[in-house]
């Protein structure tokens, strides 16, 4: 089912709102019942070997062993919809508690890139580190580098990075946390400063030349000042059509909704001015379970729209799906 649609959306953007069961499942959870999990998708295609790259992650619930975000894959595909793994990474490899979204893409001299996004055992804050490959089926975790760090842009967190190429230079939209005056072992002792409720939820953009080296820009998207997404507004993916930007963002009202985000759009002249067009609530509404929708990513070939995102199934779990328009 869709919620009421944005006054005039039609004029600024060619998304159309759709009921999210109707997507194709791409990806099963690896079990059934709340905190079974897969998705946090990152999508993008290449030209030259036209095939479509994913990147995914599997979840279990907290005490059900290997938990929380345990392992990242990479899957292809010809046609988008049926996916082969070609290659995963596990948490234990990263000394970490957990793995969240990842992005993959293509740099300038022909290298592949993943930068994926775990819990630092260090100091159990959200960081993103880059692995370099000259084959997406042959990332070695071990040749990890730093990227960027929640002490590298003075957050409590910065993870979930969706990676684009623009005007020749690389831009990386991520979510990054803030907080007020709390302790860092209240923020930080269960290894998830986002489901403290002592943090928001903010998006920040970061740029790049050559994708190894990166500027914080700032924030471009934050949450609201009350209503369904002011704890939380995570961008999750982002294109530019006639003369604007538009954004799919994963909304939460408070910590309540934490890991059972519903989506929002926001849209603007650019990255910088974005505005909410979906102040009274979600766009879509997952009426399964928690309702969650969210981790939008989009992939445009051929004339396609090619929208992958998580979501609640009946039982509680969340599985992968992709929708296909025109």
């Amino acid at each position: 089912m869709t919620h009421s649609s944005p006054e005039n959306l039609g004029e600024v953007t060619s998304f159309k709102l759709f009921d999210p069961n109707e997507g194709t499942v791409v990806r099963q959870p690896p079990g059934e019942g709340a905190g079974y999990w897969v998705g946090a998708p990152g999508a993008m295609y290449d030209e030259d070997s036209q095939t479509f790259y994913l990147t995914y992650r599997l979840r279990r619930p907290r005490g059900v062993l290997p938990d929380r975000g345990a392992e990242t894959r990479i899957a292809q595909s010809s046609d988008g919809v049926e996916f082969e793994d070609i290659w995963s990474g596990h948490k234990e490899t990263l000394d970490s508690t957990s793995i969240e979204r990842n992005a993959l893409t293509q740099l300038p001299n022909g290298d592949w890139a993943l930068y994926i996004s775990y819990v630092d055992p260090a100091d159990k804050r959200w960081r993103i580190d880059l692995v370099i490959s000259d084959n997406p089926a042959k990332f070695d975790l071990d040749g990890r580098r730093p990227l960027l760090t929640a002490a590298d842009i003075d957050a409590e967190g910065v993870k979930d990075p969706f990676v684009f190429h623009k005007e020749g230079r690389l831009h990386m939209i991520a979510s990054y946390a803030t907080a007020g005056n709390s302790s860092a072992d209240e923020l930080h002792g269960t290894f998830d400063a986002y489901n403290t409720g002592l943090i928001k939820s903010r998006t920040g953009l970061a740029t790049s030349s050559d994708g190894t080296t990166w500027e914080w820009e700032g924030e471009i998207l934050g949450p609201s000042e009350s209503g369904w997404d002011c704890y939380c507004a995570r961008i999750g993916t982002a294109w530019q059509e006639n003369g604007n930007w538009v954004a799919l963002y994963d909304g939460s009202a408070d910590v309540s909704e934490n890991y059972e985000e519903r989506v929002g759009l926001a849209i603007g002249p650019d990255l910088f001015n974005l505005k909410s067009v979906s102040p009274e609530g979600p766009i879509m509404v997952q009426p399964n379970a928690s309702g969650a929708l969210r981790y939008f990513d989009v992939v445009q070939v051929g004339g396609k729209r090619y929208i992958y995102y998580e979501t609640a199934r009946a039982d509680g779990s969340h599985d992968l799906r992709v929708w296909i328009t025109e």
